[in-house]
């Protein structure tokens, strides 16, 4: 299988360090940025117990992580252009 990802997906997931080839299937990087996304938050509310971060703050602290992570909102299969193809089906 290859894939062509959308150039603004791609764009997201440089950001985070990521760079999917035309071999990666979009669920598996998905699941990947989706486990990146999971451990900023648990690391903010690790910050919180230690009460490195008021809690009046930790509301707009999730949000500004959540707004990192714009990919996530979309499914895996909304990743890549429709063009991209199944070379087991060709």
């Amino acid at each position: 299988m290859t894939y062509s990802y959308k150039k603004e997906i791609l764009d997201q997931l440089e950001a985070h360090g990521v760079f999917p080839t035309p071999a990666s299937r979009p669920e598996l990087v998905h699941d990947f940025v989706n486990d990146l996304y999971r451990y900023e938050l648990r690391r903010l509310r690790d910050r919180l117990l230690r009460r490195e971060v008021k809690k009046a703050d930790y509301y707009n602290l999730v949000v500004e992580v959540r707004l990192r992570y714009p990919a996530l909102a979309l499914k895996p299969w909304q990743w890549v252009e429709q063009g991209s193809r199944d070379d087991s089906e060709t």
